[in-house]
């Protein structure tokens, strides 16, 4: 029997390679997928692109924000599948100058944090994280920009008021060291930090076990990303929602015990995965509904109260189309 070919889009991340070398493959469908090189953001955010706006391909890696912002809008252009190939916890993405003011979390009340986006996925995070160590997220106020080299036009469609940009020219690492800024909340490292010489330090150096303790008490290993396709491909072979998200799960499930058969990507790696399976289980990277029902919950909950969606929307809502294939 002939394969339906379908093209997808996503970052070179190593829990993809199963099905982009071809060990795992779909159900009835001859899959290509497209990937990013050399682990860049700049190659990840063109497959982002790509997988939206490219007629030569069906989907691929989306922000999980972008899909729900669009849903809340009524724009069913892009079935939503639960494939979530990039998660990240958020503390290790808070900076702030080293010989700044900021020494604790409690020193950021009513302060001015900077982020790389204000509708993104991540930032969506940033916000929950922020208001489980105890600050007020109505009280901060934002600045949205890019964190080391500015361009024009970031941020600037859709900002609500009271939130700001940096002058032409400036960027957010360059206005935290000016002391214009409290803090950044930026998914890549900015060019200036060091964990010792700085000038841009985390604000929490220990960030692993206040992550492990946000995940022990709220069950959250943030969902950053998810695949889709485009409805018009979907509308025409229903099953392939399903026959790709089982496809991604065989692929998981391969990178999985790939990785605890041979631990040898780097010296510790079989203690680190350990340590990892003792505390969040050992699917900790999981797809499909359910075993993400809480953390898909708590994410569309955090958007609807920072008012990127007019509504609440519900994970049967974000899941529709999958769940009606």
């Amino acid at each position: 029997m002939t394969k339906l070919p379908i093209t997808l889009t996503s970052a070179d991340y190593a829990r993809v390679m199963p099905l982009a070398i071809g060990a795992v493959k779909p159900d009835g469908i001859d899959l290509t997928l497209l990937l990013g090189e050399g682990g860049s953001w700049a190659a990840r955010a063109e497959m982002l692109r790509r997988a939206l706006h490219d007629p030569a391909v069906e989907g691929g890696e989306q922000s999980m924000a972008g899909h729900l912002i669009r849903i809340d809008k009524g724009d069913r252009s892009h079935v939503g599948l639960p494939v979530f190939p990039l998660r990240n916890f958020t503390a290790r993405d808070l900076y702030i100058a080293k010989d700044g003011p900021i020494r604790s979390v409690r020193d950021l009340a009513g302060g001015r944090i900077g982020m790389y986006g204000w509708a993104n996925s991540g930032s969506v995070w940033y916000r929950h994280f922020l208001s489980y160590v105890g600050l007020d997220i109505g009280k901060l106020r934002w600045w949205i920009g890019a964190i080391d080299q500015p361009l024009a036009g970031i941020g600037a469609i859709g900002l609500p008021e009271g939130v700001s940009q940096p002058a032409p020219g400036r960027s957010l690492s360059e206005m935290l060291l000016a002391g214009e800024l409290d803090a950044i909340y930026s998914p890549p490292r900015p060019v200036a930090y060091h964990p010792g010489k700085g000038p841009i330090v985390r604000l929490f150096p220990e960030f692993r076990c206040l992550e492990q303790t946000y995940f022990r008490e709220t069950g959250a290993f943030p969902p950053q990303h998810l695949i889709v396709i485009r409805r018009a491909t979907w509308e025409a072979n229903k099953w392939i929602a399903r026959s790709i998200t089982e496809a991604f799960v065989r692929c998981n499930d391969e990178f999985t015990a790939a990785q605890r058969g041979f631990p040898y990507a780097t010296p510790w790696l079989e203690a680190e995965l350990e340590e990892i399976t003792a505390l969040m289980g050992d699917n900790f990277h999981s797809y499909g509904i359910e075993p993400n029902r809480r953390q898909m919950e708590i994410f569309c909950r955090t958007a609807f109260e920072a008012g990127l969606t007019r509504r609440l929307i519900t994970v049967e809502e974000y899941f529709q189309e999958y769940l009606d294939s």
